[in-house]
């Protein structure tokens, strides 16, 4: 089961200010960043898969979890001194082993550990393709939270040569689809930038917390926590890992248009829940899907729409315990809604128990976290003892 470790290393994101030498409208947070470049690199490599481009969707998705992770302990050395350390590629062999170091024992999964370990010691580890995909994400994703920076104060100094900098980085991945279209204005890149307005939003913004955690980031945590629950299942297919992955990070897409509703005002009244989830259908039709190219949408809408339940093919609902049994293969699409579901009230658990910690509590915080421990007392799903999430938490 995860470690206590490798979560409190995974949340960490929520704390670290990227941009902190320069006057921003808001703190721009790590976790949020990974997820909004996440949410780029889908769209770069649908556009990719589609022109017939060789690529690993699983390389994309573990290089942008190890990524994070591997920032997260750096988190001190900002982006134009590692830079510069990059080109001493001695002295970046030795940091990387450090890194694997200080991480190693966090992994309860050696499959996962050993992923890792080549992620930071082996140069093409992740396949070239994929981690083009990644690196332009990684850019554009810097990019746009610069420009959050350059309206806040366009005179600053040094402005126009970040921009420079950002835009010669940009232009070299120029023969990729997605970045000709973001930067030809076609609608994706309305897409790019309404995902991008999720981290605006506060989640339980009606309680004082520490940290403040976003919808943009919150995504980010749960697609996070689904893969590595999901890499618990043995002989899992590769599909699932996909499904439950890009499941995680888009499920609360819908939220960009409808605000992130507290759940007590979605239970205040019977039909209020059902009736706030056809709004969100309703306006993601009218203002998410459009900036979307056209044969995206339905898979847009299968991590969308009944994003909890145990589906298979094109959103056919069945028994969790079916998929185990009878639907693990990539030729059914199987998706793992309960398991993301376990992943989403989680990282609630988390966000709520940090704050607890902090000593930032409230009567509401801790029913929140005693409830979903509660919830999943001695619960398997997926053939996952997700009650042991709660484990190093509990001994407190």
């Amino acid at each position: 089961m995860i470690k206590k470790s490798l979560i409190d290393l995974l949340f960490k994101g929520f704390s670290i200010v990227r941009w902190n030498d320069k006057l921003r409208p808001i703190d721009l947070i790590q976790i949020d960043k990974h997820s909004h470049k996440m949410m780029i690199a889908y769209c770069f490599a649908k556009y990719e898969e589609a022109a017939g481009k060789e690529f690993v969707w699983n390389d994309i998705i573990k290089g942008g979890i190890f990524e994070l992770i591997r920032r997260n302990v750096i988190s001190d050395i900002q982006s134009p001194v590692f830079k510069e350390i990059s080109k001493n590629k001695t002295l970046v062999k030795k940091l990387n082993f450090m890194i694997f170091k200080e991480v190693e024992n966090k992994f309860s999964n050696e499959k996962i550990r050993e992923e890792f370990r080549q992620y930071m010691n082996e140069d093409n580890y992740i396949h070239p393709y994929s981690q083009k995909i990644l690196n332009a994400a990684h850019i554009y994703s810097t990019y746009y939270e610069f420009l959050i920076v350059r309206n806040a104060n366009p005179e600053g100094y040094k402005i126009d040569h970040i921009n420079k900098e950002l835009v010669n980085e940009i232009e070299k991945y120029r023969d990729l689809i997605g970045i000709q279209n973001i930067l030809n204005k076609q609608k994706i890149k309305n897409f790019v930038d309404l995902t991008g307005e999720l981290r605006y939003q506060v989640r339980w913004g009606h309680l004082p917390r520490i940290p403040n955690t976003s919808v943009l980031g919150h995504t980010m945590l749960v697609a996070c926590l689904s893969y590595f629950l999901t890499k618990e299942i043995p002989n899992v297919a590769e599909k699932r890992i996909y499904n439950n992955f890009w499941g995680g990070i888009f499920h609360d897409l819908p939220e960009v248009v409808t605000r992130d509703i507290i759940k007590p005002v979605k239970r205040s009244v019977p039909g209020m829940q059902e009736e706030i989830k056809r709004i969100e259908e309703m306006l993601a039709e009218q203002e998410i899907f459009p900036q979307l190219e056209s044969e995206w949408i339905d898979e847009m809408k299968f991590f969308t729409r009944d994003e909890f339940c145990a589906k298979i093919k094109s959103g056919e609902i069945v028994e969790q315990d079916e998929i185990n049994k009878s639907y693990n293969s990539d030729e059914f699409n199987p998706y793992d809604g309960t398991l993301l579901k376990v992943a989403d009230d989680f990282a609630a658990f988390l966000e709520a128990r940090n704050s607890i910690d902090y000593g930032i509590r409230s009567k509401e915080l801790e029913e929140a976290a005693r409830g979903i421990t509660r919830k999943y007392a001695d619960k398997t799903i997926a053939g996952v003892p997700v009650y042991h999430l709660f484990d190093e938490y509990l001994e407190k």
